[in-house]
């Protein structure tokens, strides 16, 4: 099947094929024609699906055919994103999409100043792509009328919940039009994701590419067992070894992410860490210097495990296994993207065997052990329980079983 079997307008098909792109992917084909049909969806679709051009080419579409008889662009579609670099990514996909339609658009979320927000909102735009806090910023000193709302796209509504974003998300609900047409995606089906789904699509239609917190076949997945003290020496020796030129490594913690990429940096490795006490400024230029091959490495938090979209990103390490399962699937779903194949270690102490096999149970397979020669655990070494401190990391769940909502640490 063709991108103009779907149904898509010239101006669409030509900047598809600008980009390279001739077939569609699985969620792109189930969800163009049903949301140009005008309908409601909830699609749970794993990272690297292709589903951000599933909802914004049929959005542009429809603004497309009917527009407004208005010299000034009246917001006609809001997208809400759980981070920033996402929704900097949604934006840079909404710009090369529509780059052949008239459409203004606009990306709004904490950390940078407001007023080019306020500018590019007064001029007038048709797409706003937003954080939920930002956006509410806009709302209470109403610089923004959502008013003429027709789409309500929520991307990866799993993640803002687990950021504790269900009540902003209330609140933007409850000012905007009640006639519109809603898009939910989400990378797990939970209860909550349920309740909320309930509550906001009208008869929607199911879309499913993948099952519910499973993990992508085209990831490769291995654990090297290994003691705590061993893991940086370990990477290292990864790294070097395979001649890695592009690695993501999570760690659990901020303060984590910065020892470690200061550790590669003395290796002769060239490494740059990113988590939320980097200013907005930082982050862009570390996404940027890693999309480039300026740097060979990535530390990062879970903060970045949905903000970065590079299709042929080979390598995912978890340096720390997360402490909610799910983490785990949205951190190794940023390889084995758009088709190609990708590879996600684990380096597993002692002291994260119960979280390892709370992610084995989420994603239904074991995953195969693979001692590294020279690497292999002190059998003595006992297990000790992981603490985190107050605010080292992007959550404070510092149980794997403990699923309690933080709240959000300010706005994003």
């Amino acid at each position: 099947m063709s991108f103009k079997q779907l149904g898509l307008i010239e101006p669409l098909l030509k900047a598809i094929q600008e980009q390279g792109y001739t077939e569609p992917t699985p969620v792109q084909k189930q969800a163009i024609p049903v949301i140009l049909a005008k309908k409601d969806i909830l699609a749970g679709a794993q990272t690297g699906t292709g589903k951000t051009a599933g909802f914004t080419l049929p959005m542009l579409q429809l603004l497309s055919q009917h527009k407004r008889a208005h010299n000034k662009p009246e917001i006609r579609a809001l997208i809400l994103t759980p981070t920033r670099e996402l929704a900097s990514q949604v934006a840079e996909s909404v710009d090369i999409y529509g780059k052949h339609l008239p459409f203004k658009s606009t990306v709004i979320f904490g950390g940078v100043k407001i007023n080019p927000q306020l500018v590019a909102l007064r001029k007038g735009v048709d797409i706003v792509i937003a954080t939920p806090g930002r956006l509410l910023d806009h709302i209470s000193q109403k610089t923004i009328d959502l008013s003429k709302v027709d789409f309500l796209i929520l991307d990866e509504a799993d993640r803002m919940l687990d950021m504790g974003f269900i009540n902003d998300i209330r609140k933007i609900l409850a000012i905007l039009p009640k006639n519109r047409q809603n898009l939910l995606f989400s990378a797990t089906f939970s209860d909550e994701i349920k309740r909320l789904a309930d509550n906001l699509l009208n008869a929607p239609t199911l879309i499913e590419v993948a099952r519910a917190n499973m993990s992508s076949e085209q990831v490769k997945q291995v654990i090297h067992p290994v003691d705590k003290e061993r893991k940086k020496e370990l990477l290292s020796h990864l790294i070097k070894e395979g001649d890695w030129k592009q690695v993501l490594v999570f760690t659990r913690t901020k303060h984590g992410a910065n020892k470690l990429s200061e550790y590669l940096e003395k290796e002769g490795i060239t490494a740059t860490a990113i988590h939320g006490n980097k200013s907005q400024n930082a982050r862009t230029k570390a996404l940027a210097d890693f999309k480039d091959s300026t740097v060979r490495v990535l530390v990062a938090t879970d903060i970045a495990a949905r903000g970065i979209d590079i299709d042929q990103l080979p390598h995912v390490v978890n340096f720390e296994l997360p402490n909610v399962p799910e983490d785990y699937v949205h951190r190794i779903g940023r390889t084995g993207r758009a088709g190609n194949i990708g590879e996600a270690l684990s380096l597993v102490c002692i002291d994260e065997k119960e979280f390892l096999e709370n992610i084995e149970k989420l994603i239904k397979k074991d995953i195969h052990r693979f001692v590294v020669k020279g690497f292999a655990p002190d059998p003595s070494i006992k297990a000790e329980p992981i603490v985190q401190k107050r605010g080292s990391g992007s959550n404070n769940r510092s149980r794997p079983s403990n699923r309690t909502r933080p709240s959000p640490k300010g706005r994003k």
